[in-house]
């Protein structure tokens, strides 16, 4: 399965999943497998920014 989201910046993108691992964080103990579930879509999209390009701003620090 693909999903396709446009996000205004790698930033908002950084920011959901800090938001996934805080919420897999939550549920350890009363749901493991979600929380696993989440940590691991947490870090797919983590490898994926990690795999971009360096953003124009970045590059021209």
């Amino acid at each position: 399965m693909a999903l396709l989201v446009r996000l205004a910046s790698t930033d908002d993108l950084s920011e959901i999943v800090e938001a996934l691992l805080t919420a897999a964080d939550t549920r350890d103990t009363h749901a493991p497998d979600q929380a696993q579930r989440w940590r691991t879509l947490a870090n797919d999209f983590g490898d994926a920014l990690d795999a971009l390009p360096p953003s124009r701003q970045e590059h021209d620090k």
